[in-house]
C-alpha cells in the first residue's frame, strides 16, 4: 500500500469529534472521536462498495452518517409506537425496547382486496428538507458515508398488513396479487429512495425483510424468484442508478438464499450472526456479496482481554477486505477503547507499519 503505510502516531492524534445525531431504531446520537485517516471514511466504505481493498474495516457505529428521519411515519411507529405509513398500529414494549404490531390488527382483510383497502401515502406531503435542517442540521458529515434506513420491506410489510401465515399462504396462493402489490411497494420505495439520494446524500439503503428461522429459510428458492426477486432487482437497479448501494437486512438462517440475494443485486447482506455460519458465507460469497454485521462482544475479563477478542474478531472476519462491523461497545469503561482497537487492527491488517 506504499503511501498508506499505518502511522500510529499521526493517524490517532486528536482531529475533533464527529457530533452525535439520531440514529436509525430508536437510538440516540452519540459523538465519536475523528481518527487521521489518509483517506475518508466515505471513501473507505465505497472501497468495498466497489469490491475494493479498504485501508482499514469500516465501523458503521462511528464512522458513518446512520439515519432513519423521524418525519417518517414507520421511524415513530417501529421506534415508539403508533401507526405507520399504511396505517397499520404498533405497540411499544419497554422491556424488549422495540415495538410489534398491536395485537389484532388487521390492515389487510385479504391479498386481493388490496387496491380498494390500501392507501399509500404521498412522499411529497413531508416536507424533507426542513426535516434535514431541524433533525440533522450539520451533523450529516460529508466526510462519512450516509446510510438510510427502511425498517419495513415487502414480505414484512405485507405480514404487518394481515398475519405472518396468510402472508405465507397468499405467496403461494396467489402469486399474481401478491406480485401486484409488491410492484406498487416497489414504485413507493423507489421514490422514497429518491428523497433519500437528493434531500440526504445518501450513500447506502438499508432496506429490511426477514427470510428465516432460527433454523432455516421459511420461504423455498422457487417462492422467492417468483415474487420477490423481480421487484428486489428494479428497486436494486433504481439504487445503483443513483449512485448508491445497498445493504439486504435479512434475519434467520437464510444462508441458502445467499446465491439469490446476490442474483437479486444486494451489494451487502446485514444477517443474524447466531443464526448462521457468517465467516463460512462470507468466505464463499465474500467477493458478490460483502457483509455488515452487528458486533456484540463478550465484556467479560480484563480490558486486554476484551480488546484482544476484538483484535481477533477483526482479523478472522475482515482479513478479506469484505466486511464492515456495526460495533456495540458492551465494556464502555475499558480504558482500552474498542474503536482505537477496530481501526488500528484495520490498518495493520492491510496496510502494515510505518517504521
Amino acid at each position: 500500500m506504499g503511501d498508506y503505510a499505518f502511522d500510529a502516531a499521526v493517524e490517532l492524534s486528536n482531529c475533533g469529534t464527529y457530533e452525535g445525531a439520531p440514529k436509525p431504531y430508536g437510538m440516540p446520537g452519540s459523538p465519536a472521536k475523528k481518527f487521521n485517516t489518509p483517506i475518508t471514511p466515505k471513501e473507505n466504505f465505497l472501497r468495498i462498495a466497489r469490491g475494493e481493498k479498504p485501508l482499514w474495516v469500516p465501523n458503521v457505529s462511528s464512522e458513518f452518517n446512520n439515519i432513519q428521519p423521524s418525519c417518517m411515519p414507520d421511524a415513530q411507529a417501529r421506534n415508539h409506537g403508533g401507526f405507520d405509513w399504511f396505517g397499520i398500529e404498533w405497540e411499544f414494549e419497554q422491556k424488549s425496547n422495540a415495538a410489534m404490531v398491536k395485537p389484532g390488527t388487521r390492515r389487510l382483510s385479504d391479498i386481493c382486496n388490496w387496491r380498494e383497502e390500501l392507501t399509500f401515502p404521498n412522499l411529497s406531503d413531508i416536507d424533507w428538507e426542513k426535516n434535514r435542517k431541524e433533525e440533522y442540521g450539520d451533523r450529516l458529515y460529508p466526510d462519512r458515508p450516509t446510510n438510510f434506513c427502511i425498517v419495513n420491506g415487502w414480505m414484512e410489510r405485507l405480514a404487518d398488513m394481515t398475519s405472518f401465515e396468510d402472508c405465507l399462504c397468499a405467496l403461494l396462493e396467489e402469486p399474481e396479487e401478491v406480485n401486484a402489490l409488491f410492484e406498487r411497494f416497489t414504485d413507493f420505495h423507489i421514490e422514497l429512495v429518491g428523497i433519500a439520494h437528493d434531500v440526504y446524500g445518501a450513500d447506502l439503503i438499508t432496506i429490511h425483510d426477514d427470510m428465516g428461522t432460527q433454523r432455516s429459510p421459511f420461504i423455498s428458492p422457487d417462492t422467492f424468484r417468483e415474487c420477490l426477486m423481480p421487484h428486489y432487482k428494479r428497486f436494486n437497479k433504481a439504487v445503483h442508478d443513483l449512485g448508491m448501494y445497498t445493504n439486504f437486512h435479512s434475519c434467520g438462517n437464510v444462508g441458502k438464499l445467499i446465491p439469490l440475494f446476490i442474483e437479486s443485486g444486494f451489494d451487502f447482506w446485514e444477517g443474524q450472526d447466531n443464526a448462521n455460519d457468517k465467516k463460512a458465507l462470507l468466505d464463499e460469497y465474500g467477493s458478490k456479496l460483502k457483509q455488515i454485521s452487528v458486533y456484540v462482544e463478550n465484556p467479560a475479563g480484563s480490558d486486554e482481554e476484551y480488546a484482544e477478542r476484538i483484535e481477533n474478531n477483526l482479523k478472522k472476519m475482515g482479513s478479506a477486505g469484505t466486511y464492515i462491523c456495526w460495533f456495540v461497545n458492551t465494556k464502555p469503561d475499558s480504558k482500552i477503547s474498542p474503536f482505537e482497537t477496530i481501526y488500528t487492527t484495520g490498518r495493520k491488517m492491510f496496510c502494515g507499519v510505518k517504521e
